[in-house]
């Protein structure tokens, strides 16, 4: 069995759309598509395979959302996520278990504009990039008003973001930017894209294999671009402000095969894929070479006349695949991808 067919509910005009999930309807198609095309529960799988989705979430891929990923052609996500659809369908019986990360904020975070002001009272505007320069002359500083409900003493917060600022530059990571407010824990941005949540709803129902959700972002105190590791792990004095996701690492190492798309290809996805390489390279370069990139299924973030990180996406996947990992297309067979037979 080389790929299966696309269930006749999926509609590729809808990915771009919010809707609700028939749950009791699909669960009873899941059972029923399994038992008509052999699909086996996903504790059989010789040969496991794990699916990454990378932040596919409302807040990124639904045109009109807060961070929508339009890429150069201003479809650019939900392109990606009918193709992440598509692969989900077609490979069914081959993903063992997906893993969803999900992006999850708050008002009060390090890169939303309440947590900075001026002398005049004023916060920085959405996509505003903080050099550590700025913080260090004042024209930005910690808003005294949070550290009450973040728990920190006000001068704690200001000697934090000067630290964290020049945390930033020395890991070579771009300078502190001011999001617009996203992915919002209990709003609808926040939720994976309807049609993506009913893939991956279904695929757990055929399989008897429950979505391994990772939530991500949710530390006030820096960012989480990467699933695996925030971007600033201590504070000013040394102590730890947040740790590494060693578990998930070590989970995902298990599996014979790791297939990685989501948005956006030059932040979140490539973060990711870079701190998995960084912590693969250590006990065998080898590993690497069993990550499989899709790269019709990513998407940089490209805001017209504001900014635009396709060149250090497209740099960043090269440098992968020049350590062994695997860029393929969604719609090619699994079975024709390289490194792998039958």
């Amino acid at each position: 069995m080389n790929t299966l067919p696309i269930p006749s509910f999926f509609d590729p005009k809808q990915v771009d759309k919010v809707w609700p999930v028939p749950y009791q309807e699909r669960a009873a198609d899941a059972e029923k598509w399994a038992a008509r095309h052999h699909i086996p529960p996903a504790s059989k799988d010789r040969f496991k395979t794990a699916l990454l989705l990378v932040d596919i979430q409302n807040s990124f891929c639904i045109p009109g959302f807060e961070l929508y990923v339009g890429g150069a052609s201003g479809r650019a996500a939900v392109e990606d996520n009918q193709r992440v659809c598509g692969f989900i369908y077609r490979n069914l019986h081959r993903i063992t278990r997906i893993f969803p990360t999900m992006d999850t904020h708050q008002a009060a975070q390090v890169f939303h504009s309440i947590f900075l002001i001026n002398e005049k009272g004023e916060h920085p505007s959405p996509f505003t990039l903080i050099t550590r320069e700025e913080i260090e002359n004042g024209t930005w500083r910690f808003n005294t008003e949070l550290a009450d409900g973040l728990g920190i003493d006000p001068a704690y917060g200001q000697s934090y973001l000067r630290h964290y600022a020049e945390s930033l530059k020395q890991g070579g990571k771009y300078d502190l930017t001011i999001w617009p407010y996203h992915a919002m824990l209990g709003g609808i941005g926040h939720a994976l894209v309807s049609a993506v949540e009913e893939a991956v709803f279904f695929h757990s129902v055929a399989r008897f294999s429950q979505p391994a959700f990772q939530v991500k972002g949710n530390n006030p105190l820096t960012e989480n671009y990467s699933v695996l590791r925030p971007e600033v792990l201590d504070g000013p004095d040394g102590a730890p402000v947040a740790e590494k996701n060693t578990g998930f690492i070590e989970m995902l190492m298990r599996y014979d095969l790791v297939v990685v798309a989501g948005q956006a290809k030059s932040h979140c996805v490539a973060w990711t894929i870079d701190d998995l390489l960084a912590e693969i390279n250590g006990p065998d370069k080898r590993l690497a070479e069993k990550i499989y990139l899709l790269e019709d299924c990513t998407s940089p973030v490209v805001i017209p006349g504001v900014m635009d990180y396709t060149r250090q996406a497209d740099e960043a996947f090269k440098r992968f695949a020049d350590a062994g990992m695997r860029l393929v297309r969604s719609t090619d067979p699994m079975d024709g991808w390289p490194g792998i037979t039958g």
